[in-house]
């Protein structure tokens, strides 16, 4: 008997394939959120820090994106672009919120606790970081719908420097106005980002370079 030879090209291995590392991906990605948001909600509550709250309320909106992206793995180019937009919608709507608590803040006149801040956003930091460049990093050349994570963690990494240097400001020129300035300032950037993804159209993906 002659044998059989089997072709995998056309088995759809391959494409399985990706779909589970990103699968894998995003499953880390939103533990790791996941896990920062709470740090980041009570340490900011206590640290009476508008920066913290922003920071922690982008790592929901980042949590939720997730969650809301691996149910969207392997499906087609219809749920990709909702999942696309309900993840720039979550970040209009959190990024205006963080604004206007700010400003709520500014009025109340609660002092933030500048060493909190600091070591908070370090590690937060450390764990954006290391999800963009070690999770995320084969998503920022990919569809829309993968792009706008890596997208996000970006956004993440910028507002926790912000963080980080209001906190020492805090710290030093004893004044909040250092923490207020970084709260709206991350509020807004997550609005660009937020409108940023949802007028970028769902694209077919490209490999990185």
């Amino acid at each position: 008997m002659h044998a059989k030879i089997y072709s995998v090209s056309g088995c759809g291995c391959e494409h399985e394939a990706q779909n589970r590392a990103q699968r894998r991906a995003l499953a880390i990605a939103l533990g790791l959120n996941a896990m920062m948001f709470v740090v980041g909600i009570v340490a900011g509550w206590l640290a009476h820090s508008s920066g913290l709250l922003a920071d922690a309320l982008d790592m929901l909106a980042d949590a939720t994106g997730y969650a809301v992206g691996l149910l969207a793995i392997g499906r087609g180019v219809r749920f990709k672009s909702w999942s696309t937009t309900l993840n720039g919608s979550l970040l209009l709507v959190l990024g205006t919120g963080v604004v206007i608590d700010a400003v709520r803040r500014l009025f109340e006149g609660h002092h933030p606790i500048g060493w909190i801040m600091v070591l908070i956003a370090s590690v937060a930091l450390l764990v954006n970081g290391s999800v963009l460049l070690f999770v995320l990093k084969p998503f920022r050349r990919r569809e829309m719908f993968l792009r706008s994570f890596w997208l996000d963690t970006r956004a993440d990494v910028i507002a926790n420097f912000g963080v980080i240097l209001s906190g020492l400001l805090v710290v030093l020129i004893r004044s909040p106005i250092p923490d207020l300035i970084i709260g709206i300032a991350i509020g807004a950037y997550v609005i660009k980002e937020a409108i940023e993804i949802l007028r970028e159209p769902e694209s077919a993906g490209t490999t990185d370079s």
